[in-house]
């Protein structure tokens, strides 16, 4: 598991290398413009001054920490389910697999209590859709 792990933060830090992430103070925009790579249109985004900028930030990284959970969730899941099949007749072994299997559906359950209480709670929700 944390070889999994390991190669995990590895790809995710590749990815973060990979990404143009560069903000420039002379975008051209007008006085609140800034050039990004990632928020705004073509690159360009301009502040209202009222946060929206950390705001679409936090949505993007709330829209991969679900992607992730979800896919670790179900990686998870199959390689337990395998655990539990190749276990033959060993007790010892399927006892095991199977309450990794309730543990890992209580955290996707639990994760999802906590994605459904922050859109309820934040005014617009978490994306900050209407």
């Amino acid at each position: 598991m944390k070889k999994i792990t390991l190669a995990l933060i590895a790809i995710v830090a590749m990815l973060g290398l990979n990404a143009p992430a560069y903000v420039s103070a002379d975008a051209g925009g007008g006085d609140n413009c800034v050039s990004t790579s990632i928020l705004g249109e073509g690159g360009q985004y301009c502040d209202s001054g009222d946060g929206e900028g950390i705001l679409n930030i936090l949505g993007i990284v709330l829209t991969v920490l679900t992607y992730g959970v979800g896919t670790l969730g179900v990686l998870g899941l199959v390689v337990v389910s395998i655990q539990y099949l190749t276990a033959g007749g060993n007790e010892a072994q399927m006892t095991k697999a199977k309450t990794r299997i309730i543990e890992i559906v209580i955290g996707l359950v639990a994760y999802a209590l906590m994605y459904a209480l922050l859109q309820w709670l934040l005014p617009g929700g978490i994306l900050g859709g209407s």
